[in-house]
């Protein structure tokens, strides 16, 4: 499987799938890049997927300290680095949304389009701050089981025993508890983006579930009213995992703008 050391001599696990134009997608916590399956099988024969395991997900092992957004974005800059590629369209599913916002603010001249999905612009208060700090210290005493047994209920609207939620259970599972922990915590570091997203003038889509409610459709109104021309859709039927939930539909919403770029 392929590896590339990263800025700090980190090994960071990727994907490369697909031909075309280059198309950069950062997975949600605490998956994988297998999490993006369902849009490779649907649009690779148009366009180049470039999915990273993000540090201590899916096979990349955790890093030292917290996994900052910004982090991971230099992760990814280096992987576009190492593949040669100068641009690409970048889109993160929630966690990876706070990425693909922080690859924006380390390098927007990479950044040919942006995709923000199930995700939102604004940083956390104190009390999701310590909500998170809960969660990486459940995950560092009892492993993923207990981020799967807290999370997964609210990440997929057909709950955990459903087709899709068993398959995102088994995604979770495979993640470190190093990983989540510093996850967790480095998402209550993020900044706040609504500036930078203000600033943006490249084309963007914006998808939410309809029935998210970690980052509600107003969260999504909020960012999509931020960028000039901004594309808002609404996945009928999912919930934070839009992209799993309700493949076909998010399918041809992301073929669509991406087609619109070409």
């Amino acid at each position: 499987m392929p590896y590339i050391p990263t800025e700090d001599g980190h090994s960071l696990h990727y994907r490369d799938v697909g031909q075309g134009p280059a198309v950069l997608l950062l997975h949600a916590f605490p998956l994988t890049g297998a999490s993006f399956d369902e849009q490779v099988a649907a649009l690779s024969s148009r366009y180049r997927f470039i999915l990273p395991d993000h540090r201590g997900f899916g096979q990349t092992p955790p890093g030292e300290g917290p996994t900052e957004m910004s982090r991971i974005a230099r992760d990814a800059l280096a992987l576009l680095d190492a593949l040669q590629v100068d641009s690409a369209v970048v889109g993160g599913v929630s966690m990876g949304g706070y990425a693909a916002m922080a690859l924006l603010r380390e390098d927007a001249g990479r950044v040919r389009g942006l995709v923000l999905v199930d995700t939102q612009a604004t940083a956390d208060d104190d009390a999701g701050r310590a909500r998170r700090e809960v969660t990486a210290r459940e995950a560092l005493e009892h492993g993923p089981e207990a981020v799967v047994t807290g999370l997964l209920p609210k990440l997929v609207a057909e709950g955990p025993d459903s087709p899709v939620g068993r398959r995102v259970a088994a995604q979770m599972r495979e993640a470190s508890p190093l990983g989540l922990a510093a996850a967790q915590r480095g998402m209550g570091m993020r900044p706040d983006s609504k500036d930078m997203l203000a600033r943006y003038a490249g084309p963007a889509l914006v998808v939410v579930g309809e029935h998210d409610a970690i980052t509600p459709v107003e969260k999504a109104q909020q960012m999509a009213g931020l960028v000039s021309g901004a594309r808002l859709e609404v996945i009928r039927g999912a919930a934070h995992l839009s992209n799993q939930e309700r493949p076909e539909e998010f399918n041809a919403v992301l073929g669509s703008f991406l087609d619109s770029l070409r």
